[in-house]
């Protein structure tokens, strides 16, 4: 064996995580907060998953917020938070929304430039609520005892049921079993949140509250395939207020404010255009003319461009097209973000440049900061955001996402629950409109429909980015919690 292939050797065995039980890591702080210091406690480890065998088969890394001075801890929320991707870490939630420390933006949420630096996060839902930050299984530092055991854990059943198992072992050590319990996830974290609410309460654990930050339940409505007319639907608001935002839009939509121009297009896109979609081929040659004329009238797009589109324009074309003749792209977690890309007559953007602004400073902050003030040491990758994860994830054949059902179920069997959806305008990702959408589309009973709240803020996926969203987001909170718990 050569010196270089030992070394190699010697390489991979390093990067191989350790399944071993270890001693979490507490750490004390303190920021400050409406001018009054607040006192917490983090606790950094790792909860092993176990099989039938007492085996354990992975390691799930969290990292946990509790507050000192509370004397009764049954009294005192607990929040379970993660993100979704499939494949991403609980980062952006943690350090961009909830957590006391986050990541320094600009305002709006551009990238600044490097160094990066955290900041005391003057929003920090910690004063109300303690917070529990999980990395599902292949996300953060988060592994699998290998590569085969790893793909139980990625699928929706499969990652549900893991998250699920680790929320009880979390209420189990930390006696937490009689605390207000909520819930918060954002984008397929928000799936996730909803399928573990409805596998939770048959396991006899009932959420206060659940909280779902750009929400897809249904993917039936992200899907662009032939056959699913859905996402050209709910999709129109979302390019409405983009070409809104940029100022692509007619003269007459552009002195309007965004949101009586976005209930002129959901009108229509609820009465002509969905009658449009669903007579297909059907549609006369004058109907068709009247919606692709109004459908460039709400989009900023050219007519000749609509008409080639069939009047369904994909989500990535959409981004293309948009700002086309000045060399630009719009980004789909957030379409107030532009990007250049090297061809202008390509016909998909070669990168997202809102996930291109935030992945550097979420990146080297969160690195430094577990490392320098939280003291967890290793030298394994943080995956922030795992495409092993994404690209491995096994979805049913044959059929759609859909955890609305289990959200249902979960109200219907405790229907104390609260639900609060916070909607993005220019969210490309997971549009408002779609998740109005699902909601209107549960069978819901009627007594129950008042547990759902929604807010909406102009920003995007991760608009907690933007600092005025940010603030929003917490007093929007602020007014649930109390419905939360029956206050």
């Amino acid at each position: 064996m050569s010196d270089d292939t030992a070394t190699k050797d010697e390489q991979n065995q390093d990067d191989k995580p350790t399944l071993e039980v270890q001693e979490p890591i507490q750490t004390q702080h303190q920021i400050t907060l409406d001018g009054q210091p607040l006192h917490y406690t983090v606790t950094t480890g790792m909860m092993p998953l176990k099989n039938a065998k007492d085996d354990i088969q992975a390691n799930i890394f969290y990292m946990a917020y509790t507050r000192d001075d509370v004397e009764d801890k049954s009294e005192r929320p607990l929040m379970f938070v993660f993100n979704g991707g499939p494949g991403s870490s609980s980062v952006w939630l943690h350090m961009g929304a909830f957590g006391p420390k986050r990541v320094k933006m600009e305002d709006e949420g551009w990238m600044p430039r490097p160094p990066f630096r955290l900041v005391d996060n003057d929003q920090t839902w910690l004063d109300q609520t303690d917070l529990v930050f999980i990395d599902p299984v292949g996300t953060g530092f988060s592994r699998a005892k290998d590569d085969e055991t790893a793909k139980q854990y990625w699928s929706l059943k499969g990652d549900i049921e893991s998250v699920g198992e680790f929320i009880r072992l979390y209420l189990t050590r930390s006696g937490r079993w009689t605390s207000p319990l909520l819930l918060a996830g954002e984008s397929y974290g928000t799936t996730r949140a909803a399928g573990i609410a409805g596998h939770l309460i048959n396991q006899g654990i009932a959420f206060n509250g659940v909280i779902l930050v750009s929400t897809v339940l249904n993917f039936q409505s992200l899907r662009f395939m032939r056959g699913n007319d859905l996402p050209a639907y709910v999709y129109l608001p979302t390019y409405t207020a983009t070409a809104w935002y940029h100022q692509q839009l007619a003269a007459d939509l552009q002195e309007k404010p965004l949101r009586d121009v976005l209930d002129e297009v959901e009108a229509w896109a609820d009465s002509e255009y969905a009658v449009a979609l669903a007579k297909g081929d059907r549609l006369a040659d004058d109907d068709r003319q009247s919606i692709v004329d109004k459908l460039a009238y709400y989009t900023g797009l050219d007519t000749r461009y609509i008409d080639g589109t069939n009047l369904r324009v994909d989500i990535m074309r959409f981004c293309k097209e948009l700002l086309r003749d000045q060399k630009r792209t719009v980004g789909r977690l957030d379409s107030r973000y532009t990007g250049m890309n090297a061809l202008s007559v390509t016909e998909y953007p070669e990168f997202d440049p809102s996930m291109a602004a935030i992945m550097p400073p979420y990146t080297a902050t969160f690195n430094d900061y577990v490392r320098d003030q939280l003291g967890y040491e290793t030298d394994h990758k943080y995956e922030i955001l795992s495409y092993d994860v994404n690209r491995g994830w096994e979805y049913d054949q044959g059929s759609f996402p859909d955890t609305s059902e289990a959200l249902r179920s979960a109200l219907t069997k405790n229907p104390y629950m609260q639900v609060f959806a916070a909607l993005g305008y220019y969210d490309l990702a997971t549009p408002y409109f779609a998740t109005h959408y699902t909601f209107n589309h549960m069978d819901l009973n009627p007594e129950l429909r008042a547990n759902i709240h929604t807010a909406d803020y102009e920003a995007g996926h991760m608009l907690y980015l933007d600092l005025t969203s940010l603030a929003k987001l917490k007093a929007d909170f602020l007014d649930f919690l109390p419905h939360a718990l029956g206050e």
